[in-house]
């Protein structure tokens, strides 16, 4: 079963207008936007995902509270390019879930877990040709070090890298307990200990797979671009480096011009169209944390265009 994370955070710091047009960017099994949707009674509703099966189930569960919804099949790279051939050009509110469902993860099929033992995969869309048994089986031993360290932040990269090009020398990985057990032998026993060796590394490749954070900034600057004056955004992330780049977007959007600060007057032209309704970002409380242990990473920060 998927739990949606701070769920009530994320919703009311959306200040919902029950006429306004609110965008969920990443659909999933529609936690968000059934509650979204339940209180937008005279507005609309448009939620985009890539995964068909989320879409299926998702439509089913939305249809039971309203019929004032679009889901669009797409990534939300493209929600700018969707929503304005839908002749949608400023939105009221969105909201990004960065989080791989706990459906995704727990369907053993699609290969996010270390848990289970499944095809290489992790593709959000099943539509994709590129998987993670290309990165695991294609990439150099540079590459998979800079992903593993750079995504993962993975200290033990290069043995792990060194471990997987070694093995492959002898035949393909094909498995996740494969892919495992290879990063398992890697790791000192105090590593093993702590965490399970493999999770930053499953982390690492499937935003890889995924291209998760190349196409975050921009899509996150597109939703900027369309927010209606007292409309907000909220973003949920689960990874250090997704938290850094929502922080980064969002300072620099609402930071005064270094020309004119400090100036007793500034003109209004120069003042910041946006700013933060949360300084510190939002993160789960204890018994969240107790109840859904995937919350634990969890951070939301939140942001209203003023003028």
């Amino acid at each position: 079963m998927h739990i949606s994370v701070l769920l009530e955070e994320s919703i009311n710091g959306l200040n919902l207008k029950s006429d306004g047009i609110y965008v969920d960017c990443t659909l999933g099994y529609a936690g968000h936007s059934s509650r979204i949707l339940e209180r937008i009674k005279r507005g609309y509703l448009f939620a985009i995902d890539q995964d068909q099966d989320a879409i299926d189930y998702s439509k089913n569960k939305l249809d039971k509270i309203g019929k004032n919804f679009t889901i669009i099949k797409s990534n939300f790279s493209n929600l700018k390019t969707e929503l304005q051939k839908r002749n949608v050009d400023y939105v009221d509110g969105f909201l990004f879930d960065l989080g791989v469902s706990s459906v995704q993860l727990d369907n053993a099929e699609r290969g996010f877990s270390y848990h289970y033992d499944a095809p290489l995969d992790m593709r959000m869309n099943k539509e994709s040709s590129f998987s993670a048994y290309n990165v695991v089986n294609e990439y150099t031993e540079k590459d998979l070090i800079r992903i593993f360290f750079e995504y993962g932040e993975e200290k033990y990269s290069k043995s792990i890298a060194r471990n997987i090009i070694k093995y492959r020398e002898n035949k393909k990985i094909k498995t996740t307990f494969e892919l495992a057990q290879i990063i398992s032998d890697s790791v000192p026993m105090k590593a093993k200990r702590e965490k399970h060796p493999a999770r930053k590394v499953f982390q690492a490749i499937r935003i890889e797979v995924n291209n998760e954070l190349d196409i975050l900034e921009d899509s996150i600057k597109d939703a900027l671009s369309m927010l209606k004056v007292g409309g907000r955004i909220a973003i949920i992330t689960f990874h250090s480096l997704e938290d850094r780049i929502v922080k980064n977007v969002f300072k620099e959007c609402t930071e005064i011009d270094n020309k004119v600060k400090g100036m007793p007057n500034i003109p209004t032209c120069y003042l910041p169209n946006f700013k933060l309704v949360n300084k510190k970002p939002i993160e789960p409380s204890e018994g969240e944390v107790k109840n859904n242990n995937r919350s634990r990473s969890a951070k939301l920060r939140i942001i209203e265009r003023i003028k």
